[in-house]
């Protein structure tokens, strides 16, 4: 993606993954929140001010969670899309960064 567009900003956001509980404290007084897509790109296309993107298994499923982010997300004016594979987050990319 960056190779493609360095016009564009995009950086993962390291919510997920398994951490003990003093760590899980920690980045949680830091401003850590539930539900918070995995990856963000910076860059406004069409009516968007950004794209939040969260990767997904074939068969994963959104949390509460992260259906209630992705509903702030887009009433805040950012594109929202889940992924299941590279060449559907691909597709993702080119589609929101060519709007």
């Amino acid at each position: 993606m960056r190779y493609q567009h360095p016009e564009a900003i995009m950086f993962a956001i390291p919510n997920g993954g398994y951490r003990s509980k003093i760590e899980a404290s920690i980045m949680s007084g830091e401003g850590v929140l539930k539900g918070v897509a995995d990856l963000f790109i910076m860059y406004p296309s069409g009516q968007h001010h950004g794209c939040f993107v969260e990767i997904k298994s074939e068969k994963g499923k959104q949390t509460d969670f992260q259906i209630i982010f992705e509903v702030n997300a887009k009433s805040f004016g950012h594109h929202y899309a889940v992924c299941r594979s590279v060449e559907e987050f691909m597709n993702v990319v080119e589609k929101y960064l060519n709007n």
